[in-house]
């Protein structure tokens, strides 16, 4: 199954994204961002099914609640999107 991965460079704002989109019903686990993504310089990830990324991107934009990038994982990898 392929994930999303959004970016956050501290935990607060992850866990503001986190507690507004469960509050919405969406799935969603907050985690340290993968080794092979933490020299992007983002500390946390909201880690989520690829079908909620758009929604919750939306979500986070209305309440300023600020991400750095998203990522797609496929077999392992991570590839950037931009949304």
């Amino acid at each position: 199954m392929n994930d999303c991965l959004v970016t956050f460079r501290s935990v607060t704002p992850a866990q503001r994204g986190q507690e507004l989109l469960e509050r919405a019903g969406y799935r969603c686990c907050l985690r340290r961002t993968p080794s092979s993504l933490a020299e992007q310089g983002c500390g946390y990830v909201l880690e989520m099914p690829v079908s909620q990324v758009r929604a919750a991107l939306e979500m986070f934009r209305q309440n300023e609640i600020p991400f750095q990038r998203v990522f797609l994982r496929e077999n392992g990898a991570f590839r950037e999107l931009m949304l």
